[in-house]
């Protein structure tokens, strides 16, 4: 199901059928340096991955995180969506793109369209990320879709400190 469109890109809901790119994803040295390592070993776990996850939460919340495909031919290149951590007072915002499709603009075009997204059609006043204290690209791009960074936090007392960005938007004329 598509949920947002933007000139190159669909952002739609993952399904079961994603689980080889889930796996590839979730596998990536950089996934797994700046957002964890998540036992994703075999297409089976990364099957359960997409059903504990992202499908989980569009029942449960309505938003996740979302399949970043080329409008082109269908080509996933990434994910990006929202999520809502028990540890965090708002919704969080977080992307990855598969290493051969860095520095192509996907991230940023797909996490701006999804910032749109989270104000308009869901109605959000604020939206949060979190990065590890150490990745500048994603903190730099978030500096650039007008986020801010406004605290350090952990996700738990024996989580590693994260740098918490945010963006409060206008309200609407």
């Amino acid at each position: 199901m598509k949920i947002i469109e933007t000139n190159r890109l669909i952002l739609r809901r993952f399904t079961e059928a994603d689980s080889a790119f889930i796996f590839e994803l979730l596998n990536e040295p950089s996934w797994k340096r700046y957002i964890g390592d998540r036992g994703i070993d075999s297409l089976e776990a990364a099957r359960r991955y997409l059903q504990t996850v992202p499908m989980a939460s569009y029942e449960q919340r309505g938003f996740g995180f979302y399949a970043i495909e080329q409008k082109a031919d269908s080509t996933l290149v990434g994910m990006c969506g929202l999520i809502k951590r028990d540890a965090l007072d708002d919704v969080d915002i977080g992307f990855a793109v598969l290493s051969r499709f860095e520095g192509q603009g996907f991230a940023s075009e797909a996490a701006a369209a999804t910032l749109a997204y989270s104000r308009d059609a869901l109605g959000f006043k604020r939206v949060v990320a979190i990065t590890s204290i150490d990745n500048e690209r994603s903190a730099r791009l978030l500096e650039r879709l007008g986020m801010r960074f406004e605290r350090m936090v952990r996700l738990s007392e024996d989580a590693e400190q994260l740098r918490l960005y945010s963006i409060t938007f206008a309200p609407s004329a």
